[in-house]
């Protein structure tokens, strides 16, 4: 049997004309690719007792891609798109932290709390971030946001303990 280059290069005209066939325009490259692979595969599994390697081939890539073909359109049935109307009816039901984030501003002002700890109780109860992510998103170490939160818990705790 021919090296698997020379077999491409032999073939991949057949398999430009079995694209063609199938109307295949969308993703030409892909579906050579996979012709390609379909091709080596046949090469692999073919028996030379059984009729000639051309008739084994075509039949082979062209079931192939066939093949291929049919669980794209599954998918693609399976996906709905919505059209731009169903986006536009859609209402925003995030909720709205405006007021909170002042309340919780004004109490971490109220209870002394420094810049980094004021971050920490805004990144974690508005935001709903993990010490991990605090760490993350402000670059630092997580031990260092684990000082920031005990520092803001003693705060805070010294303040509810006032009234």
């Amino acid at each position: 049997m021919e090296s698997f280059e020379e077999l491409s290069q032999k073939y991949s005209p057949m398999i430009n004309r079995i694209i063609h066939s199938l109307n295949i325009y969308k993703n030409k490259e892909e579906y050579l690719q996979l012709g390609l692979i379909a091709l080596w595969k046949a090469s692999k599994r073919y028996n030379f007792d059984k009729g000639k390697f051309s008739s084994y081939a075509y039949s082979y890539v062209r079931g192939s891609l066939m093949n291929e073909m049919t669980q794209k359109n599954q998918k693609e049935e399976k996906v709905i798109y919505p059209n731009d109307e169903f986006w536009e009816l859609i209402e925003d039901d995030s909720p709205v932290y405006f007021l909170e984030e002042d309340l919780l501003l004004e109490y971490c002002r109220r209870s002394k709390l420094s810049e980094n700890q004021t971050k920490w109780v805004l990144y974690t109860y508005i935001k709903g971030f993990t010490v991990r992510d605090i760490a993350d998103i402000e670059n630092l170490s997580i031990s260092a946001v684990k000082r920031w939160k005990e520092g803001a818990m003693e705060k805070l705790k010294e303040r509810i303990k006032v009234y």
